[in-house]
């Protein structure tokens, strides 16, 4: 795979890269059960976003029980302290049959673009969880980082632009997850490089699907609100930062 050609759009769209300092506190070994574990949540955390925006604006109430379904057991395992669940199991009732029929085609362009989103970050915490224990590393719940909360703070709160802000949102935080995945992978021993590496293009792909909902169902054109969010995402990426996370800003 060229890495390189795939990174090029990744980090055109972003509005900085990931601080040098990040890099050197996140390749330090004691701060590896850290990320991974903070990588893991933001696995399920980027599924139940694609989730509450199928839930809210296309699914039935027969589909939105079920996406419910597909991610309590991980929400119960990684909240609630409950058991680890079965992921082989799990990742098989993921797909788009029992979503609604439509003939929108932005609900349908939805559906595509969210239920292979969540299937991939599903799978992903499994790898990351397999990736912990094979490290011996407990799960231990941590606090959330800043980094979605910043940007969120500043979504719009009528429709549609409510809308049109969180798929730039979504967009931006995929787009820093593959940023990341890149900048850190070469200072990973050999297998979890090799993992890093392999999550680049879907992370890619989705950031690349949550701009084009965006841009297909805005009333007007978007690339304002796109740069407006840029500016907020690369200010939480490079002002101090109190906690250390995947998606943390400057190490204080």
């Amino acid at each position: 795979m060229n890495y390189e050609e795939l990174l090029a759009p990744v980090r055109e769209f972003l509005h900085c890269a990931t601080p040098a300092a990040w890099i050197e506190k996140a390749r330090a070994p004691e701060n590896l059960p850290l990320l991974l574990t903070d990588h893991m949540i933001c696995e399920l955390k980027a599924a139940q976003t694609a989730m509450l925006l199928i839930r809210k604006y296309v699914a039935d109430k027969s589909g939105s029980d079920e996406l419910l379904g597909w991610l309590q057991p991980y929400e119960a395992f990684a909240f609630r302290e409950g058991p680890e669940p079965d992921f082989i199991a799990l990742h098989k009732r993921i797909g788009k049959s029992v979503m609604p029929e439509t003939d929108d085609p932005w609900s349908q362009a939805l559906i595509d673009s969210m239920v292979l989103l969540i299937k991939e970050e599903l799978h992903h915490f499994w790898q990351v969880r397999e990736a912990m224990a094979a490290r011996n590393i407990p799960y231990v719940k941590i606090t959330a980082s800043r980094y979605a909360k910043g940007m969120l703070r500043e979504v719009r709160t009528h429709e549609p632009l409510t809308l049109v802000d969180k798929l730039i949102c979504g967009a931006y935080i995929e787009a820093r997850s593959c940023e990341r995945f890149a900048a850190l992978a070469p200072y990973l021993d050999d297998e979890l490089q090799k993992f890093y590496l392999s999550l680049l293009r879907s992370e890619a792909r989705h950031y690349q699907d949550y701009l084009a909902l965006a841009r297909q169902i805005a009333p007007q054109e978007v690339d304002a609100r796109v740069r407006f969010f840029g500016e907020v995402e690369a200010a939480l990426i490079t002002s101090p930062d109190s906690e250390f996370r995947f998606h943390s800003g400057l190490p204080v």
